[in-house]
């Protein structure tokens, strides 16, 4: 049943939550493509760089931030050509691999190495978090499927707990519900991705930890297009790994102020202290990917967990070079 209703959101396409996020002016030779994030947060802080340093421009490339809310919707969106290149997790590439889409996709370049999201609690942590501290709570997780959904339990069987019996996680509240549903105590914890957590910290909520260190380094948020696309278009995904590159080679050395006026823009309702605290608390996690490569030990260690999630039928397992483009790669390193 997991594996069925996991592959079934390629079927249609899911209207999603757009907004429209500032672009630098584009210049005169500039091709405009159409790109879809799956929620516009902290966490994808290299991809706004790559903007506002102009590393797109540089490339040729301009686009509008709009967030799909879902990668189950931000893959659908793609494969009804509605666009282009899109930021989803790497696991829907896998599941559309392995379904009936005449369409195929392919990963072009990684962003983000592990879990971003942080675990939030009603009181202040103390010292290193026990997540078996966890036993008997509930805790607000994410869409069945989803890659925070699957990290977070990870996270918990790493610590000795199984996750359908020692805690309860609430899996059925929309994204941009979240937030007011922790806040009116709907759940003991929740797992939030920045700016919510620098927002719920603000209401009188406090971070414990970060999930992605507890599971450690699977990609986890990356970069795709339909293998048509990519074919007719090589120049153009070739200059989006390459801005890419640039904005993860940059932000790696920084100083978090420097990121932090770059980031602003994009997220007008946030100051720059929290903005720099922010990239702080992602560095120290160590989220950001350096490189946009992709490894085949990512891909495998992604499988295996769908497999043990049930979300992927173990014969049905892919080879790197059915989920992955490496070929931009080396040239985004020139």
């Amino acid at each position: 049943m997991k594996i069925a209703r996991t592959l079934s959101f390629i079927a249609g396409i899911t209207a999603a939550t757009l907004t429209t996020m500032p672009t630098p002016a584009a210049a005169e030779d500039v091709t405009k493509i159409s790109f879809m994030e799956v929620i516009h947060s902290l966490f994808y802080s290299p991809l706004y760089v790559a903007i506002g340093n102009g590393y797109f421009e540089e490339e040729g490339i301009a686009f509008d931030l709009i967030a799909g809310q879902g990668s189950d919707k931000v893959t659908a969106a793609l494969l009804s050509k509605s666009v282009d290149i899109a930021l989803a997790g790497p696991e829907t590439t896998l599941y559309v691999e392995t379904g009936k889409s005449p369409e195929k996709i392919r990963i072009i370049a990684g962003l983000t190495a592990t879990d971003g999201s942080f675990l939030i609690g009603h009181d202040p942590a103390t010292g290193d978090f026990d997540w078996a501290t966890l036993k008997g709570k509930k805790i607000l997780g994410w869409r069945e499927g989803s890659s925070p959904a699957m990290f977070l339990r990870a996270a918990l069987e790493k610590a000795g707990l199984n996750p359908d019996e020692d805690v309860e996680i609430i899996t059925n509240v929309a994204i941009p519900a979240r937030m007011g549903a922790f806040m009116s105590g709907v759940a003991d914890y929740g797992t939030f991705f920045e700016p919510d957590v620098t927002t719920l910290e603000a209401n009188g909520f406090y971070a414990q930890t970060n999930v992605g260190q507890a599971v450690g380094n699977i990609d986890y948020t990356v970069f795709i297009a339909r293998q048509a696309y990519i074919a007719e278009h090589p120049e153009v995904v070739g200059g989006f790994v390459k801005a890419i590159a640039k904005a993860e080679a940059w932000i790696a050395e920084a100083p978090e102020a420097d990121v932090a006026q770059v980031l602003q823009p994009y997220f007008p309702g946030v100051g720059l202290d929290e903005l720099s605290q922010s990239v702080l608390r992602h560095r120290t996690a160590g989220v950001w990917k350096t490189s946009p490569a992709v490894a085949p030990e990512a891909i495998d260690a992604l499988q295996d967990m769908l497999m043990h999630n049930g979300l992927l039928a173990v014969e049905t397992k892919v080879a790197f070079e059915n989920v992955v483009d490496p070929s931009f790669f080396a040239q985004s390193a020139q």
